[in-house]
């Protein structure tokens, strides 16, 4: 009996000069754990005159979590940050009450072929810590907990689970797990997991029951402490999820808060460009047309 609850196709969106690939939210599903926005960032081939470039825009609410495959990005933020963030790290940016930030192509790299490959994730953060003070925290590809058991290659990006914790500075119980294997393996890892749990299948296949999944699948299950399923050889899945919270939360572009008031707030502050600024940065993505989901 498979213990798949609900299977989200990606779709596309245009977030300006490339698409993604748009996991979460869906229809159906609007938030897995703390999990309310998960992207999947190219691949893309961008050649010498065309490059990644996400002029500041602001966010309440939440964290950000930035993992790279491929390419390179240069993040800036009001907070003064200025960091590239290359494949395997991650960027962890806190928004709480309110913080912009851009992402652009590197100066470096403004002027030869490149690629960009990634993930992009949003954690709401809990009711009570919606209104901290913003913060950056950057843990290197080094620092990131990984193992082998079995044959197959694990890494703890985030969160707790196994018994290992992440350095990234997490707000809620949670985890966000990579899963590679280059042989046809049996994975069951539900006594570790806890709250809502969901995978992301980026390459190869995995089989639950009688069905088979593919890329570009998210698969929600029915109970996470059920997670068993089979994983076929050159494999990569993403296992994301944790405790849900008690209250609804609200997304309006780059906002997420269980309080639509602090939204609407944030509407006004950003259309009044209120918000701080990123040094250096003169440009800004305006306020797209009001709808709260």
């Amino acid at each position: 009996m498979s213990n798949i609850s609900l299977i989200i196709e990606e779709r596309s969106a245009n977030i300006g000069n490339f698409m993604v690939g748009r996991l979460l939210p869906f229809r159906e599903k609007r938030a897995v754990g703390p999990f309310v926005f998960i992207d999947h960032m190219g691949p893309a081939h961008l050649s010498d005159h065309e490059n990644m470039d996400v002029p500041p825009h602001p966010h309440i609410g939440l964290s950000t979590l930035t993992f790279l495959f491929e390419g390179s990005i240069m993040h800036r933020d009001s907070l003064g940050t200025e960091l590239e963030i290359k494949p395997g790290a991650v960027n962890w940016m806190t928004a709480g009450k309110g913080i912009v930030h851009s992402e652009r192509t590197p100066e470096y790299l403004r002027h030869s072929d490149k690629m960009l490959h990634g993930l992009q994730i949003w954690v709401a953060l809990p009711k009570e810590l919606e209104q901290m003070d913003p913060t950056f925290a950057h843990v290197e590809a080094d620092d990131i907990p990984g193992w082998e058991e079995d044959g197959v290659s694990y890494k703890l990006i985030a969160g707790e689970a196994f018994g290992k914790k992440s350095p990234v500075p997490v707000y809620s119980p949670l985890y966000f797990i990579e899963i590679k294997s280059t042989a046809p393996k049996k994975i069951n890892i539900g006594k570790d997991l806890f709250g809502e749990s969901g995978l992301y299948i980026l390459e190869g296949s995995i089989k639950s029951g009688e069905h088979v999944y593919d890329p570009k699948q998210i698969l929600i299950t029915n109970d996470s402490t059920l997670c068993e399923f089979e994983l076929a050889e050159n494999s990569t899945v993403y296992i994301f999820g944790g405790t849900p919270f008690p209250e609804e939360h609200f997304i309006f572009w780059n906002f997420v808060s269980s309080d639509k008031n602090l939204i609407e707030k944030a509407k006004k502050d950003w259309t009044e460009q209120t918000f701080p600024k990123v040094p250096s940065e003169t440009e800004f993505v305006p306020l797209p047309e009001p709808r709260i989901k």
